[in-house]
């Protein structure tokens, strides 16, 4: 991949990781609840979960779920009903107290977090249409491939990494301030209905003609 090529497409990562979606819901919703050091976790989710969107592209399966109706259906629906869930779970959350920082014995584990972000992004078509969208138009077809989908893979993490940072630091610091009992169930189902919200919008999402 030329550098031209390259610095065009992360500029273009900065804008679709800076876009509010459900990955930026779920990272401010962890770093509220659990402090920025152990909510950052589903960071690495969302990341594993573009990596995924990635590779699927890559092999072609992508590709059949862009013509597949039944396939994209199937994917979508399943995003929907996901991004649901989470908001039914974080509206009905109880009114605790926010883990600290230094609490890292408590709560929900790491490996819970990571795995909640790979749900977020991998059950999420539009991840996989825009990438089939995208990626051609910086892939050269006279050079190696994989280089040049692992260039893309490291670049939307790098950018992923870096802006969900900043939501998760910024609800920790800022929403990390909240401590009644009414401002927790607020907070629960403000997050909540981002999530079901998140949700309903990917149920209006139709495939280009």
């Amino acid at each position: 991949m030329e550098f031209s090529t390259w610095i065009t497409f992360f500029a273009a990562c900065w804008a679709i990781s800076l876009s509010p979606g459900p990955g930026a819901v779920a990272s401010m919703s962890a770093g509220v609840r659990h402090g920025f050091w152990r909510g950052y976790a589903i960071v690495i989710g969302l990341v594993l979960g573009i990596w995924t969107q990635v590779l699927v592209v890559s092999v072609g399966l992508g590709a059949l779920m862009a013509t597949s109706a039944w396939a994209f259906s199937m994917l979508k629906w399943l995003g929907v009903a996901y991004l649901v869930w989470l908001g039914i779970q974080q509206w009905r959350a109880a009114e605790a107290p926010l883990v600290s920082a230094e609490d890292t014995g408590a709560g929900t584990s790491r490996l819970a977090l990571v795995l909640r972000g790979w749900m977020i992004n991998t059950v999420n078509p539009k991840g996989t249409v825009f990438l089939l969208a995208v990626m051609p138009q910086f892939i050269d077809q006279a050079q190696a491939l994989v280089p040049q989908y692992l260039t893309i893979a490291l670049t939307l993490a790098f950018t992923d990494l870096v802006v969900m940072a900043g939501y998760v630091g910024l609800a920790s610091r800022v929403l990390g301030a909240l401590r009644t009992p009414g401002q927790l169930r607020w907070m629960n189902r403000s997050f909540g209905g981002l999530f079901v919200a998140a949700g309903l919008f990917l149920a209006m999402f139709r495939r280009a003609a």
